[in-house]
């Protein structure tokens, strides 16, 4: 099976994995979660590096032509050193490593009026500062600010973003992110676990504020990459087939894996990375 590999510390990258997997239903699937590792978010650069490359290393080793890292901090801190410094000098430097920041930027300078863009992530990634870099590259006009919300992950993760506490701490960020820049009319969820707090997130916004979720616009961008690299794609094996693979408990994985996709998985298998 020479599957698209999906990778994610935990569980949110599942929210990215099931818009791609809508848009390109055929083709076969690796997901791995370094739920045991997880949240990558508070760590440094060189550990995120570390971690991602051993996941990327792994999923090639499993037969995946092509992975996604569908980590905001992934793509922050490791991708592009993945690319420049790893996949030259691996056995087949013709596979390829894609992220989630680049798709997403893409799209905004369409999407926006005023131009003045907030980003909703982790510490880790508005610490990076990946999507103003990114975004300046393509729109050098648009201003950009961030802030961090380092309580959302969890809340997400420990299947709390719908109790009354969850609206605290969106409220607080929301306000906090606006209160920098009033012109804000579009907001990028930086973080795949966010989807799941969209509900009160727009219940916090004011209107007229576009809410930009990621998982559409990376599976188009897939899509749309696929169909400008035929020899990548023709290496894709089609049998609709997914296995999920975790490095903590396949228990658990089961459990919480279930509530981010909002269907039943029936197997996953517990790895581990190679150091």
């Amino acid at each position: 099976m020479k599957a698209i590999g999906i990778f994610d510390s935990g569980y949110g990258g599942l929210t990215i994995f099931e818009k791609i997997r809508q848009t390109l239903p055929d083709y076969d699937y690796i997901y791995l979660g370094d739920n045991a590792r997880a949240p990558y978010g508070p760590r440094s650069f060189e550990v995120v590096y570390q971690f991602t490359r051993e996941a990327v290393k792994h999923l090639f080793d499993e037969g995946c032509p092509l992975v996604v890292l569908a980590c905001n901090t992934a793509s922050a801190k490791a991708l592009r050193t993945i690319q420049q410094r790893n996949l030259p000098h691996w056995d087949d430097p013709s596979r390829r490593v894609l992220g989630v920041i680049r798709p997403t930027v893409e799209v905004v300078d369409s999407l926006s009026r005023t131009k003045h863009i907030g980003v909703l992530g982790t510490s880790g990634t508005i610490a990076s500062r990946s999507y103003a870099l990114e975004l300046a590259k393509l729109f050098p006009s648009l201003t950009v600010v961030g802030e961090a919300c380092p309580m959302w992950v969890p809340l997400v993760e420990n299947n709390e973003f719908d109790s009354p506490g969850a609206d605290y701490f969106v409220k607080q960020h929301i306000d906090r992110l606006l209160a920098k820049d009033e012109q804000i009319d579009t907001i990028i969820l930086g973080c795949t676990h966010y989807p799941l707090l969209i509900d009160k997130i727009r219940r916090y916004l004011p209107a007229g504020i576009t809410l930009l979720p990621q998982g559409e616009y990376v599976a188009a961008s897939l899509k749309d990459y696929l169909t400008r690299h035929p020899e990548m794609d023709a290496r894709l094996s089609r049998g609709a087939d997914c296995r999920f693979q975790t490095t903590e408990s396949a228990e658990r994985f089961l459990s919480t894996a279930s509530f981010f996709l909002k269907q039943t998985i029936d197997v996953v298998e517990q790895v581990a990375l190679p150091g």
